[in-house]
């Protein structure tokens, strides 16, 4: 039987130890997955550890009238991310909010590609994870969320705290920068 969300946390919170470990194995591979994205593999388990001990914690705040319980973890995982690059200095805090970023042309490397490699190297992993590092943070971080957690724009809104059509705008405008990055230059 798959319990929802909220049923296992009410089952925790009123004693059942194990419906808090099914929540976290549930939720373990997005949230260690989108860690990976803008921490590296090496500080994604700490990022995940970290997670689910405030997850822990705060249970108990846990309003289902406000959020999903899916967007409010990757809240605190954002959040989480948020404080561990501000601590190590790996990128600045205001550019995780500030909604336009360094002209673009400038993290761009001057490369032609021919059409049928551009086509080879959209198959490429590694080509595409190269790609959506060089994006601007708030567009990976709604194209990770979309694509790879796939959460609505309406969710990766509240996550974000964006309205709606902001959040599109970005999905739009990382579609068309990625696009730009791989299609062959006359």
């Amino acid at each position: 039987m798959h319990e929802t969300d909220e049923n296992l946390i009410e089952g925790y919170i009123k004693g059942n130890q194990n419906f808090l470990k099914i929540l976290i194995d549930r939720y373990t591979p997005s949230i260690y997955n989108f860690s990976v994205r803008f921490v590296g593999v090496s500080y994604a388990e700490d990022i995940v550890q970290d997670v689910f001990i405030k997850a822990w914690k705060n249970i108990k705040k846990f309003d289902i009238k406000k959020s999903s319980f899916k967007t409010w973890l990757f809240t605190i995982t954002r959040n989480t991310i948020t404080d561990y690059l501000r601590k190590k200095k790996m990128i600045s805090f205001s550019k995780l909010n500030k909604d336009e970023e360094e002209p673009y042309e400038a993290t761009i490397e001057d490369e032609v590609i021919l059409p049928s490699e551009a086509l080879m190297k959209l198959e490429d992993k590694e080509f595409l994870n190269n790609i959506l590092d060089k994006l601007p943070i708030n567009y990976k971080e709604v194209l990770v969320l979309y694509y790879q957690e796939e959460m609505t724009f309406k969710e990766i809104g509240e996550l974000l705290n964006k309205p709606l059509n902001t959040v599109k705008s970005y999905h739009h405008r990382a579609l068309i920068k990625m696009k730009e990055m791989v299609a062959p230059r006359v």
